[in-house]
């Protein structure tokens, strides 16, 4: 194992800190390292593989699709992209979509959205749109994203960085009121804050932001793109407090956990704003990432895996919460999409993955206090129930 990654450090930036496996083999919630050594995937490699490693449906669609044609760019038309772009359309409610490959280009594609419906319909003075965002925030590492990002590592060396974003805190809806002036073109949030540490919102805040940009006439954009494709136990997470956005970013599990496949899609006078030439992406849309994006979907739909993960996610937060443990300050979180917050002062949730590793469970701590645990949504109680075991086994350990 360790040639592997004495290899991938010595050719390979230093911008990751990977756990000590090295993984070679995935079926379903498993996963496998170089060694033969089995492990329970809690991770879903933050949330991309929900429909679990080497989906036999998804290896299907990616290798018929592969046999025919892979990539057109969109300066032609391909017999796979309407429906991927229709069924999803149909699935979030919007109008029309816009199709990238990873999460940060589909975010990219919100702000340049926004900006220019800012001008082009609210008639924001030139170069004056603003865009409201909440502190914590994790939308990805571009340098306009980072831009808007209040953590000082995501920051740090990159600047200058690009102006057009305010802050405010998250879960406080009197903040956006007072952050909104005659500039704002949209406010992007994320219904669940991810990497912050599986952050949810005070009930209803979410459905309250989203009264008050319409009666501003100020964009409600969602970042689902970890929270999204059933996750949280409803297709979109603002679907908990009945929330219809103006705009919905898409990725990771959309790619069926085999290819980067991202959209942002928007009601139609959001989406008018864009001409030929005024945005685009070679690979964005290609008829192999149609073909799965479009399987992974119907895959969500007709196995109800939304479903499943309300359930499941109701019946493993029970299970979590009755862990005893001096070292658990709070775990907390919707459907499969958990964080158990662990005591600074005792250990860090990095020491506490590695223990997990080592008794073959596979997660991510996220700023060194909080486990995160987000499985495939195929996952079964039988599979969940030893995880908590094993969650306990290593807990008692510090």
């Amino acid at each position: 194992m360790d040639k592997f990654i004495k290899l991938e450090e010595k050719f390979g930036a230093n911008n990751y800190k990977p756990l000590p496996v090295v993984l070679t083999h995935g079926e379903g919630v498993y996963v496998w390292d170089v060694n033969g050594k089995r492990y329970i995937d809690m991770m879903s490699a933050y949330s991309a593989i929900s429909h679990g490693h080497c989906h036999p449906r998804l290896v299907a669609a990616l290798t018929a699709q592969a046999k025919k044609i892979a990539v057109t760019s969109r300066a032609f038309y391909s017999d796979k992209l309407g429906a991927f772009l229709q069924k999803a359309c149909e699935l979030t409610g919007q109008d029309k979509a816009l199709p990238m490959n990873s999460g940060a280009e589909a975010v990219e594609t919100a702000i340049k959205a926004a900006r220019k419906w800012a001008y082009n319909v609210k008639k924001v003075a030139e170069n004056q749109a603003e865009i409201i965002v909440c502190n914590n925030n994790f939308h990805g590492r571009t340098t306009t994203i980072i831009s808007m990002s209040s953590e000082p590592q995501y920051r740090n060396g990159f600047g200058p960085y690009t102006p057009g974003f305010r802050f405010i805190p998250y879960g406080d809806v009197a903040a956006l009121t007072a952050a909104i002036s005659k500039n704002t073109a949209a406010f992007l949030v994320e219904p669940i804050q991810g990497e912050a540490g599986i952050i949810l919102p005070p009930a209803g805040y979410l459905k309250k932001c989203a009264e008050i940009c319409r009666k501003n006439n100020v964009l409600f954009i969602a970042d689902e793109i970890q929270t999204g494709l059933g996750r949280t136990g409803k297709f979109l997470a603002c679907e908990h407090e009945n929330v219809k956005p103006d705009g919905v970013i898409l990725g990771k599990a959309l790619g069926g956990g085999l290819l980067p496949v991202s959209l942002f899609l928007a009601k139609e006078e959001v989406m008018a704003v864009f001409t030929p030439g005024d945005h685009g992406s070679t690979f964005g849309g290609n008829p192999l990432a149609a073909a799965v994006g479009l399987e992974a979907l119907n895959i969500l739909v007709e196995d109800k895996l939304a479903e499943r993960s309300a359930d499941l996610g109701e019946y493993f937060l029970k299970k979590l919460r009755t862990i005893k443990s001096s070292l658990v300050t709070d775990i907390r979180g919707k459907g499969l999409f958990i964080g158990i917050a662990i005591d600074p002062k005792k250990a860090t949730a990095r020491d506490v993955c590695l223990k997990l590793l080592e008794h073959g469970v596979l997660s991510k701590d996220t700023h060194a206090t909080v486990v995160r645990l987000a499985p495939p949504l195929i996952i079964t109680r039988e599979q969940l129930d030893e995880v908590v075991q094993i969650i306990k086994d290593v807990l008692v350990l510090f």
